[in-house]
Protein backbone atom coordinates (compact mmCIF):
# COMPACT_ATOMS: atom_id res chain seq x y z
CA UNK A 1 0.00 0.00 0.00
CA UNK A 2 2.95 2.77 0.84
CA UNK A 3 6.34 2.02 -0.97
CA UNK A 4 9.20 4.33 0.27
CA UNK A 5 12.65 3.88 -1.56
CA UNK A 6 15.71 5.96 -0.59
CA UNK A 7 13.82 8.98 -0.62
CA UNK A 8 15.99 11.77 0.72
CA UNK A 9 15.08 15.52 1.66
CA UNK A 10 17.49 18.23 2.02
CA UNK A 11 17.08 21.95 2.74
CA UNK A 12 19.99 23.66 1.57
CA UNK A 13 23.04 22.14 3.14
CA UNK A 14 20.60 20.62 6.01
CA UNK A 15 19.96 17.08 5.36
CA UNK A 16 16.31 16.01 6.79
CA UNK A 17 15.69 12.66 5.65
CA UNK A 18 18.47 10.43 4.55
CA UNK A 19 18.35 7.30 2.07
CA UNK A 20 15.24 5.55 4.07
CA UNK A 21 13.32 2.79 2.94
CA UNK A 22 10.26 0.91 3.83
CA UNK A 23 7.30 -0.15 3.36
CA UNK A 24 3.74 -0.53 4.72
CA UNK A 25 0.90 -3.47 3.85
CA UNK A 26 -2.80 -3.58 4.32
CA UNK A 27 -3.38 -4.17 7.97
CA UNK A 28 -0.84 -2.59 9.06
CA UNK A 29 -0.65 0.67 11.47
CA UNK A 30 2.98 2.00 11.55
CA UNK A 31 4.36 3.86 14.16
CA UNK A 32 6.69 6.45 13.11
CA UNK A 33 8.93 7.92 16.32
CA UNK A 34 11.74 9.63 16.35
CA UNK A 35 12.80 12.66 18.88
CA UNK A 36 12.09 16.38 17.54
CA UNK A 37 13.79 17.31 14.59
CA UNK A 38 14.18 13.63 12.82
CA UNK A 39 12.70 13.66 10.26
CA UNK A 40 9.23 12.33 10.90
CA UNK A 41 7.14 15.28 9.85
CA UNK A 42 9.06 16.21 6.37
CA UNK A 43 9.51 12.28 5.76
CA UNK A 44 5.43 12.60 5.90
CA UNK A 45 4.85 15.17 3.92
CA UNK A 46 6.98 13.72 0.88
CA UNK A 47 4.33 10.45 1.71
CA UNK A 48 1.40 12.43 1.47
CA UNK A 49 3.13 14.49 -1.83
CA UNK A 50 3.00 17.76 0.19
CA UNK A 51 6.31 18.19 -0.40
CA UNK A 52 8.69 16.74 -3.04
CA UNK A 53 11.31 14.37 -2.78
CA UNK A 54 15.15 15.57 -3.38
CA UNK A 55 15.70 11.98 -4.04
CA UNK A 56 14.21 8.47 -3.99
CA UNK A 57 11.01 7.44 -4.63
CA UNK A 58 7.61 7.09 -2.61
CA UNK A 59 4.13 5.12 -4.40
CA UNK A 60 0.72 4.75 -2.66
CA UNK A 61 -1.35 1.91 -3.62
CA UNK A 62 0.78 1.43 -6.81
CA UNK A 63 0.46 5.33 -7.69
CA UNK A 64 4.22 7.25 -7.51
CA UNK A 65 3.15 10.60 -5.77
CA UNK A 66 5.09 12.58 -7.85
CA UNK A 67 4.11 11.43 -11.23
CA UNK A 68 0.80 10.24 -10.29
CA UNK A 69 -0.29 12.69 -7.31
CA UNK A 70 -3.82 13.27 -8.30
CA UNK A 71 -4.75 9.13 -8.17
CA UNK A 72 -2.42 8.45 -4.83
CA UNK A 73 -3.43 11.36 -3.03
CA UNK A 74 -7.29 10.20 -3.83
CA UNK A 75 -6.47 7.15 -2.06
CA UNK A 76 -4.72 8.80 1.48
CA UNK A 77 -5.95 10.74 4.12
CA UNK A 78 -3.82 12.92 5.63
CA UNK A 79 -4.01 14.77 9.30
CA UNK A 80 -1.01 17.25 9.27
CA UNK A 81 0.67 18.82 12.17
CA UNK A 82 -0.94 20.87 13.91
CA UNK A 83 -4.53 20.25 12.10
CA UNK A 84 -4.84 23.80 10.06
CA UNK A 85 -8.53 24.46 8.88
CA UNK A 86 -10.57 27.64 7.71
CA UNK A 87 -11.59 29.27 11.41
CA UNK A 88 -14.24 30.80 9.78
CA UNK A 89 -15.66 27.68 9.13
CA UNK A 90 -18.31 25.65 10.92
CA UNK A 91 -17.94 22.23 11.80
CA UNK A 92 -19.65 21.21 9.25
CA UNK A 93 -19.16 23.65 7.38
CA UNK A 94 -15.63 22.58 6.91
CA UNK A 95 -16.65 19.14 6.20
CA UNK A 96 -18.70 19.69 3.91
CA UNK A 97 -16.30 21.67 1.68
CA UNK A 98 -13.96 18.28 2.58
CA UNK A 99 -16.39 15.90 1.18
CA UNK A 100 -17.16 17.71 -1.82
CA UNK A 101 -13.47 18.12 -2.81
CA UNK A 102 -13.10 14.70 -2.49
CA UNK A 103 -15.73 14.39 -4.97
CA UNK A 104 -18.77 13.19 -2.50
CA UNK A 105 -21.99 14.83 -2.84
CA UNK A 106 -25.63 14.96 -2.04
CA UNK A 107 -26.76 11.60 0.09
CA UNK A 108 -23.32 10.05 -0.28
CA UNK A 109 -21.74 13.26 1.40
CA UNK A 110 -24.38 13.36 4.15
CA UNK A 111 -23.81 9.59 5.34
CA UNK A 112 -19.44 10.27 4.96
CA UNK A 113 -20.20 13.32 7.25
CA UNK A 114 -22.44 11.42 9.62
CA UNK A 115 -20.11 8.44 9.74
CA UNK A 116 -17.35 10.86 10.58
CA UNK A 117 -19.14 12.87 12.87
CA UNK A 118 -20.42 9.52 14.71
CA UNK A 119 -16.62 8.34 14.78
CA UNK A 120 -14.94 11.16 15.92
CA UNK A 121 -17.67 12.21 18.31
CA UNK A 122 -18.34 15.43 16.88
CA UNK A 123 -21.96 15.73 17.95
CA UNK A 124 -21.53 18.08 20.28
CA UNK A 125 -19.77 20.67 18.43
CA UNK A 126 -21.02 20.18 14.50
CA UNK A 127 -22.17 24.04 14.25
CA UNK A 128 -19.41 25.74 16.12
CA UNK A 129 -17.35 27.72 14.25
CA UNK A 130 -13.91 26.40 14.12
CA UNK A 131 -12.02 29.06 15.97
CA UNK A 132 -14.01 28.50 19.10
CA UNK A 133 -12.71 24.92 18.87
CA UNK A 134 -10.85 23.45 21.98
CA UNK A 135 -6.94 21.98 20.91
CA UNK A 136 -8.68 18.24 21.29
CA UNK A 137 -11.72 19.26 18.93
CA UNK A 138 -10.17 20.88 16.51
CA UNK A 139 -7.93 17.83 16.59
CA UNK A 140 -10.79 15.47 15.87
CA UNK A 141 -12.32 17.68 13.61
CA UNK A 142 -9.08 17.69 11.40
CA UNK A 143 -9.22 13.91 12.06
CA UNK A 144 -12.56 13.87 10.86
CA UNK A 145 -11.48 15.22 7.38
CA UNK A 146 -8.68 12.77 6.94
CA UNK A 147 -11.02 9.62 6.80
CA UNK A 148 -13.96 10.85 5.35
CA UNK A 149 -13.67 9.74 1.84
CA UNK A 150 -12.66 6.39 4.05
CA UNK A 151 -9.66 5.93 2.60
CA UNK A 152 -7.06 3.20 1.72
CA UNK A 153 -4.06 5.02 3.11
CA UNK A 154 -4.08 7.05 6.39
CA UNK A 155 -1.18 9.19 6.97
CA UNK A 156 -1.62 10.73 10.58
CA UNK A 157 1.20 13.28 12.28
CA UNK A 158 0.60 13.16 15.86
CA UNK A 159 -3.30 11.97 16.00
CA UNK A 160 -3.73 12.70 19.88
CA UNK A 161 -2.08 16.19 20.04
CA UNK A 162 -4.16 17.75 22.72
CA UNK A 163 -6.87 15.23 23.53
CA UNK A 164 -7.36 14.28 27.05
CA UNK A 165 -6.69 10.49 28.40
CA UNK A 166 -9.96 9.37 27.48
CA UNK A 167 -10.19 10.75 24.09
CA UNK A 168 -6.98 9.45 23.39
CA UNK A 169 -7.90 6.00 24.04
CA UNK A 170 -11.24 6.68 21.79
CA UNK A 171 -8.39 7.61 18.84
CA UNK A 172 -5.92 4.94 19.67
CA UNK A 173 -9.29 2.66 19.42
CA UNK A 174 -10.44 3.98 16.16
CA UNK A 175 -6.56 4.07 14.59
CA UNK A 176 -6.54 0.18 15.49
CA UNK A 177 -9.92 -0.81 14.00
CA UNK A 178 -9.41 1.29 11.00
CA UNK A 179 -6.26 -0.77 10.70
CA UNK A 180 -7.44 -3.78 9.89
CA UNK A 181 -8.63 -2.83 6.27
CA UNK A 182 -5.97 0.26 5.85
CA UNK A 183 -2.25 0.91 5.76
CA UNK A 184 -1.75 3.70 8.45
CA UNK A 185 1.36 5.08 9.32
CA UNK A 186 0.92 7.56 12.99
CA UNK A 187 3.80 9.48 14.48
CA UNK A 188 3.66 10.35 17.96
CA UNK A 189 5.98 11.06 21.10
CA UNK A 190 3.79 8.85 23.37
CA UNK A 191 5.37 5.81 23.61
CA UNK A 192 2.66 3.54 25.12
CA UNK A 193 0.81 4.03 21.64
CA UNK A 194 2.44 2.41 19.98
CA UNK A 195 2.26 -0.51 22.40
CA UNK A 196 -1.94 0.32 22.12
CA UNK A 197 -1.66 0.86 18.41
CA UNK A 198 0.68 -0.20 16.32
CA UNK A 199 1.85 -3.56 14.64
CA UNK A 200 4.95 -2.24 14.00
CA UNK A 201 7.36 0.80 14.75
CA UNK A 202 9.79 2.85 12.90
CA UNK A 203 12.56 5.07 14.89
CA UNK A 204 14.22 7.64 12.99
CA UNK A 205 17.16 9.77 14.30
CA UNK A 206 18.96 12.77 12.31
CA UNK A 207 17.30 11.62 8.96
CA UNK A 208 17.82 7.78 9.39
CA UNK A 209 16.05 4.87 10.16
CA UNK A 210 17.95 3.41 13.28
CA UNK A 211 14.73 0.56 14.27
CA UNK A 212 12.44 -1.49 12.74
CA UNK A 213 10.39 -3.95 13.93
CA UNK A 214 7.27 -4.56 16.16
CA UNK A 215 6.33 -2.99 19.35
CA UNK A 216 7.59 -6.88 21.23
CA UNK A 217 11.24 -7.35 18.86
CA UNK A 218 12.12 -3.62 19.69
CA UNK A 219 11.69 -4.41 23.77
CA UNK A 220 13.52 -6.96 23.34
CA UNK A 221 16.70 -4.36 22.63
CA UNK A 222 15.96 -2.94 25.88
CA UNK A 223 19.54 -2.38 27.73
CA UNK A 224 18.19 -5.17 30.74
CA UNK A 225 15.86 -7.09 28.72
CA UNK A 226 16.09 -10.66 29.69
CA UNK A 227 17.40 -10.05 32.86
CA UNK A 228 16.52 -11.47 36.13
CA UNK A 229 15.54 -9.67 39.40
CA UNK A 230 15.91 -11.47 42.61
CA UNK A 231 14.60 -10.21 46.17
CA UNK A 232 15.53 -13.09 48.79
CA UNK A 233 14.82 -12.82 52.53
CA UNK A 234 17.43 -14.21 55.15
CA UNK A 235 20.43 -13.84 53.63
CA UNK A 236 23.29 -11.93 52.35
CA UNK A 237 25.16 -11.15 48.91
CA UNK A 238 28.36 -12.41 50.06
CA UNK A 239 26.35 -16.03 50.35
CA UNK A 240 24.63 -15.65 47.69
CA UNK A 241 27.80 -15.00 45.25
CA UNK A 242 29.53 -18.06 45.31
CA UNK A 243 26.44 -19.72 44.28
CA UNK A 244 25.42 -17.89 41.65
CA UNK A 245 28.90 -18.50 40.20
CA UNK A 246 27.81 -21.90 39.13
CA UNK A 247 25.24 -20.78 36.95
CA UNK A 248 25.98 -21.96 33.36
CA UNK A 249 24.42 -19.70 31.76
CA UNK A 250 25.32 -16.46 33.94
CA UNK A 251 27.09 -13.76 31.81
CA UNK A 252 27.25 -11.43 35.02
CA UNK A 253 25.23 -10.44 38.27
CA UNK A 254 25.37 -7.58 40.19
CA UNK A 255 23.79 -6.21 43.64
CA UNK A 256 20.85 -3.77 43.93
CA UNK A 257 19.86 -3.17 47.30
CA UNK A 258 20.88 -5.16 50.53
CA UNK A 259 19.35 -4.35 53.98
CA UNK A 260 19.86 -6.72 56.82
CA UNK A 261 17.33 -9.30 56.10
CA UNK A 262 16.62 -8.51 51.94
CA UNK A 263 19.16 -8.90 49.10
CA UNK A 264 18.17 -7.89 45.36
CA UNK A 265 20.36 -8.08 42.80
CA UNK A 266 19.88 -8.47 38.86
CA UNK A 267 21.26 -12.01 36.33
CA UNK A 268 22.19 -11.04 32.82
CA UNK A 269 21.72 -14.52 30.95
CA UNK A 270 23.66 -15.70 28.59
CA UNK A 271 21.35 -18.74 28.17
CA UNK A 272 18.28 -20.45 29.65
CA UNK A 273 19.17 -18.78 32.95
CA UNK A 274 15.19 -18.59 34.92
CA UNK A 275 15.50 -22.50 35.34
CA UNK A 276 19.05 -22.85 36.56
CA UNK A 277 18.11 -19.91 39.03
CA UNK A 278 14.95 -21.70 40.09
CA UNK A 279 16.43 -25.26 40.96
CA UNK A 280 19.35 -23.18 42.61
CA UNK A 281 16.41 -21.25 45.16
CA UNK A 282 14.91 -24.86 45.25
CA UNK A 283 18.13 -26.85 46.35
CA UNK A 284 19.58 -23.72 48.65
CA UNK A 285 15.81 -23.31 50.35
CA UNK A 286 16.34 -19.76 49.51
CA UNK A 287 13.27 -17.65 50.84
CA UNK A 288 12.46 -15.82 47.50
CA UNK A 289 9.76 -12.69 47.64
CA UNK A 290 10.23 -11.79 44.22
CA UNK A 291 11.16 -12.71 40.92
CA UNK A 292 10.91 -11.14 37.64
CA UNK A 293 12.34 -11.27 34.53
CA UNK A 294 12.82 -7.77 32.88
CA UNK A 295 10.77 -7.55 29.84
CA UNK A 296 12.22 -4.65 28.14
CA UNK A 297 10.47 -0.85 27.77
CA UNK A 298 10.31 0.78 24.45
CA UNK A 299 11.47 3.86 26.55
CA UNK A 300 14.53 2.82 27.24
CA UNK A 301 15.27 1.37 23.28
CA UNK A 302 14.36 4.97 22.06
CA UNK A 303 16.78 6.98 24.84
CA UNK A 304 19.92 4.24 24.51
CA UNK A 305 19.29 4.24 20.25
CA UNK A 306 18.91 8.34 19.75
CA UNK A 307 20.32 10.07 22.72
CA UNK A 308 23.49 11.32 21.97
CA UNK A 309 27.00 9.86 22.82
CA UNK A 310 27.94 12.10 25.41
CA UNK A 311 24.50 11.96 26.86
CA UNK A 312 24.42 7.93 27.12
CA UNK A 313 27.72 7.62 29.11
CA UNK A 314 26.15 10.39 31.20
CA UNK A 315 22.91 8.46 31.78
CA UNK A 316 24.81 5.10 32.05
Amino acid sequence: MITVEKLTKSFGPKLAVDNISFSVAKGEVLGFLGPNGAGKSTSMRMITGFLSPSAGKVSVCGFDVVEQGLQSRSRLGYLPENAPMYSDMSVFGFLSFCAELRGLFGSTKARAIDRVVQLCSLQPVLFQSVDTLSKGYRHRTCLAQAIIHDPEVLILDEPTDGLDPNQKHEVRTLIREMGREKAIIFSTHILEEVEAACTRAIIIDRGKIVANGTPAELKCRAPLAGTIVVSLSGIGWQSVQPDLSTLSFLDKSELISESDSKTMFRLQPKGDLLPEVLTLAQKRKWRIDHLNVEEGRLDDVFRAITLPETEKASVE
